[in-house]
């Protein structure tokens, strides 16, 4: 796993928080969250139990951060994309590379926040847990957020078709992370050769103008 992915700046050099993110980033993938004991995920790392408690309360906690934390790459992702992007056009398919520019290890992370997104709907009792569901919850807006400004932006400079951005934004993130749900770093498909299929998807979607439809034609 990319510890940098799983690292935040508060996180010292001799602190097991990122090397636990990543164990448990494989054991939900393996067995998924349900399946999954919150000892195994010690195990893996090499520590006691008793430990694991130190840096997570719960398994929740654990896996609401890994979200957290996959939510958060993606948004550095995308800026990191589009910054100079000459256009909205370029800009959308450097987005739609970048969100497909990740090691077997984070394609893992995002198929786990994809499966468990529900889990955002829902308060926590814990306090630690609800904290880590509210910054998700508002990492999603803010990524949806970023898509719809980048759609704003094609349309204000006439590169697309003056639709709702709010629900393009939408279709396109449905597009792009439905992919999770099947894709596998094993099968016989190369994330590649998806990121390429998929922007231009996306670019068809959004910069095409509206299909004649049968009435409309007269036929």
């Amino acid at each position: 796993m990319s510890i940098a992915a799983l690292t935040e700046t508060d996180d010292g050099p001799r602190s097991k928080r990122p090397a636990i993110l990543a164990a448990a980033v494989e054991c939900f993938g393996e067995a998924g969250y349900e399946g999954t004991k919150w000892s195994a995920v010690a195990d893996r790392v090499g520590i006691g139990q008793t430990a694991l408690y130190h840096y997570f309360e719960s398994k929740a906690h654990c896996l609401l951060t890994v979200m957290r934390l996959g939510l958060r790459n993606s948004e550095t992702a995308f800026h990191a994309a589009t910054a100079d992007a000459p256009t909205a056009l370029a800009g959308l398919g450097a987005a739609v590379g970048a969100a497909y520019a990740l090691s077997p290890q984070e394609v893992q992370q995002n198929r786990i926040l994809v499966a468990n997104i529900g889990l955002l709907a829902t308060p926590r009792s814990s306090e630690r847990e609800e904290k880590e569901r509210l910054a998700s919850r508002d990492l999603v807006v803010r990524v949806e957020r970023n898509w719809v400004e980048l759609i704003e932006r094609g349309i204000a400079d006439g590169e697309f078709p003056d639709r709702d951005p709010v629900i393009m934004a939408r279709s396109l993130l449905g597009l792009i992370t439905g992919v999770w749900r099947w894709y596998r770093p094993d099968g016989a498909l190369d994330l590649d050769d998806i990121a390429t299929f998929m922007a231009g998807c996306a670019a068809r979607m959004v910069a095409a103008e509206e299909p004649v439809t049968v009435e409309e034609d007269g036929r």
